[in-house]
């Protein structure tokens, strides 16, 4: 165990905003055995703080389902990968064809661009600084895409996703990451979690057979499946978890920890 891979929501973090205690020392633990550490999320850089807050983590951090890595420390980018304002014109089209009531959102390098309606909630304390506005009057050329956003206040993530992903398959990666909500992310082809973890392994010399993965979603399947050691949380969605070699326990129940305090123990790591 060389390089601690996780996501965050539904891993480790509730619906509370908070990491558990146990789950911070376990962290921390591996951290001060030498383990590298590395959070693997869909969140876009400005939704980190419960990393630096609670973890006090300020290394590097694979955002967007892997289209950006963000450096914690310096508050910078380091890389993107980009859809094509025309791509995501392109798949908005296709898209609302299929389904007509679907709305839209797209996060780009500098913000976040939501049609009205997108949230059904408009206090939305994550959201309230963006103004809802239609995409073809805010979106420019200019603006670096990482992720496109498409909702449907009907019907499940999965059906949708299996609607849409083939539909638009030419022209982006389509996963989702929501238990209830169906919601689609989608991504520049070929880009996933995977794929950046083990660019991200690679730089520091690290196959992905010391590579100790945890996820919970179909948007962390890719990730689940490349690394030597993938773990789905016992919570997680079907899909995630036939992915996944192993499985841990529930999130309720700490799962994270409960594999990483087995895992440092057996290297004979000693901690409370």
């Amino acid at each position: 165990m060389r390089l601690v891979a996780s996501d965050i929501d539904g891993t480790i973090l509730g619906h509370d905003g908070k990491i558990s205690d146990r789950t911070i020392r376990a962290f921390h633990a591996c951290r001060d055995a030498g383990v590298e550490l590395v959070f693997v999320t869909g969140r876009p850089p400005r939704w980190l703080h419960p990393l630096e807050e609670q973890l006090g983590h300020t290394g590097r951090v694979i955002c967007s389902n892997g289209a950006v890595v963000w450096d914690l420390e310096a508050d910078r980018l380091v890389s993107a990968r980009t859809l094509a304002i025309d791509t995501v014109m392109e798949a908005r089209r296709i898209i609302k064809a299929l389904r007509p009531a679907a709305l839209f959102a797209a996060e780009t390098l500098a913000g976040f661009h939501l049609e009205p309606g997108f949230i059904e909630n408009e206090s939305s304390e994550l959201l309230a600084e963006f103004t809802p506005a239609p995409l073809r009057d805010t979106l420019t050329e200019r603006d670096a895409v990482v992720k496109f956003l498409a909702i449907v206040r009907e019907g499940t993530p999965d059906d949708f996703l299996a609607e849409v992903a083939p539909a638009v398959g030419h022209l982006a990666a389509t996963t989702h990451s929501s238990p209830g909500v169906a919601m689609l992310e989608l991504s520049l082809p070929g880009v996933n979690k995977a794929v950046t973890l083990a660019e991200y392994a690679a730089a520091l010399g690290i196959d992905a057979a010391d590579v100790v993965a945890f996820g919970d979603m179909p948007n962390d399947i890719e990730m689940l499946r490349w690394a030597g050691h993938g773990y789905a949380m016992a919570s997680g969605h079907p899909e995630a978890i036939r992915a996944a070699g192993q499985q841990a326990p529930h999130f309720d129940d700490d799962g994270v920890a409960q594999v990483l305090e087995a895992r440092l123990a057996a290297l004979g790591v000693q901690f409370s």
